[in-house]
């Protein structure tokens, strides 16, 4: 059975099992699989990451895993240019939007006394917010690892425990939107 070698980087590794976490491992995979569904089935969201480099050079989601492949998965980069590489999404929503989920229904209040626009509705299935998301170009704000897996998600943050504040900052830093004018107040 064909393998890969993986690395997670940085906070991507808080998806993984604790045996898998900061080391090299690998992984068994059966057929002509894409890197996308390879991370996925890993536990890692693809909206979580920004660069994937195979055997040292930088791919798309829709690279085919080979065996003995060595792959390099990294976050979100907030101070490092890296414009010479694949990028595996478009273009990055630099408008912050949201939509969250009926899990996040604690920061809601929170999030919008800053100044934020964030649309939120209980009721709302998970493809109503994949809907709003893409038509509204709305970043999804989740504690659902399955509901960033959706390939028509384009852009979301997984949220980890905390406290509303801790929330809160976590989406600012991640976005690094405090000091770029996008900040809100």
């Amino acid at each position: 059975m064909p393998k890969g070698i993986f690395r997670f980087y940085e906070e991507l590794n808080d998806f993984l099992p604790k045996n898998r976490r900061k080391t090299t491992f690998e992984s068994a995979f059966n057929g002509k699989r894409s890197i996308k569904d390879i991370i996925e089935a890993l536990g890692v969201p693809h909206t979580e990451i920004d660069l994937i480099l195979v055997n040292g050079k930088s791919v798309e989601f829709n690279y085919i895993l080979q065996d003995q492949d060595r792959v390099s998965v990294y976050p979100v980069f907030e101070s490092l240019n890296i414009t010479d590489v694949t990028l595996l999404r478009k273009t990055p929503l630099r408008r912050n939007k949201f939509i969250a989920d009926i899990n996040l229904g604690n920061i809601v209040k929170y999030m919008r006394v800053l100044g934020f626009d964030l649309y939120y509705d209980s009721l709302l299935s998970t493809r109503e917010i994949i809907e709003i998301a893409k038509r509204q170009k709305r970043i999804i704000l989740t504690r659902s690892r399955k509901l960033l897996k959706f390939k028509d998600v384009t852009h979301g943050i997984f949220i980890r425990p905390g406290t509303t504040t801790e929330q809160t900052r976590q989406i600012i830093d991640y976005l690094d939107i405090k000091d770029d004018g996008s900040f809100p107040g």
